[in-house]
């Protein structure tokens, strides 16, 4: 027997819009306490609660609906968030089949909905190491979206809604979809780079590079504070309570850290930052 709850897809416009996005936040916690403290401080500022209420704003933002949400704490850290989307609600038409084709337009018993491959995802990962004094903090973002509906228009609030030092985005536009004549289309919006949807505060406070595949609708953006004030790193402590020789190693091994993230590999020991 056929489930009367399932939704009717009807005219589905298959191109799947996917953004990944990173975002990295990188602290100086010198002692366990204190790196016990910045754990707990992220663990309660991006619980599962909060997570799913940035989520449900990108959701508005490029106006889906939300059909079903799935959430976790964990233990002893990190918090995970996936919502299942929809494009709004799409009306089929009644057609004359001996009058030329219809325009489409609302029946009341005919209302239908895009959700294949449309969700948003978020996972954290807080993470630790005593060896540096340096703690970080990413959240991993998803956005899939299949129809009009794109993943770009929540970018900067997305961004505004962490407090990033380094931030990787990677776009991508899979599949085809058809036009009325049969031809195919492998995108259907304009798009060089991810910096075109970038707000400019946010590239004034970043310095950006792409490394993109236009051929494949392939787009791929990351970007690192370009202000580094040290107080802004320390969890615990003042700069000014430090000599400035301990300043000095505290900004190294935070540099090291935030350029390893930014070029995705290590750095050989001993190289200027």
């Amino acid at each position: 027997m056929a489930d009367d709850n399932r939704v009717r897809l009807h005219g589905f416009n298959n191109l799947t819009k996917s953004l990944s996005f990173n975002i990295y936040d990188v602290c100086y916690a010198k002692t366990q306490a204190e790196r016990r403290a910045y754990i707990e401080y992220i663990d309660e500022e991006y619980n599962a609660e909060r997570l799913t209420e940035i989520l449900m704003h990108v959701t508005e933002i490029i106006g889906a609906t939300v059909l079903n949400v799935a959430r976790q704490d964990y233990e002893p850290q990190g918090a995970s968030v996936t919502l299942l989307i929809s494009e709004e609600p799409v009306y089929q038409t009644e057609v004359d089949e001996s009058a030329e084709p219809a325009r489409p337009g609302p029946l009341p018993d005919a209302v239908v909905a895009h959700l294949d491959k449309s969700h948003i995802a978020v996972h954290t990962y807080p993470e630790m190491h005593p060896d540096r004094g340096v703690s970080t903090f990413r959240a991993d973002i998803d956005v899939s979206t299949c129809g009009v509906i794109s993943p770009l228009t929540a970018l900067n609030y997305l961004i505004h809604s962490f407090d990033s030092d380094i931030v990787t985005m990677d776009y991508r536009v899979r599949g085809f979809t058809r036009d009325v004549e049969g031809g195919k289309h492998f995108i259907d919006h304009e798009i060089n780079s991810i910096q075109n949807y970038l707000s400019d505060d946010t590239k004034e406070r970043y310095h950006s590079i792409d490394v993109n595949v236009f051929q494949e609708n392939i787009f791929h953006t990351k970007m690192i504070l370009r202000d580094f004030q040290l107080d802004n790193y320390l969890f615990g402590e003042s700069s000014a309570n430090l000599d400035e020789e301990e300043r000095e190693e505290i900004r190294r091994h935070l540099r090291r850290e935030m350029m390893e993230i930014f070029a995705g590999r290590n750095l050989p020991p001993g190289q200027d930052v």
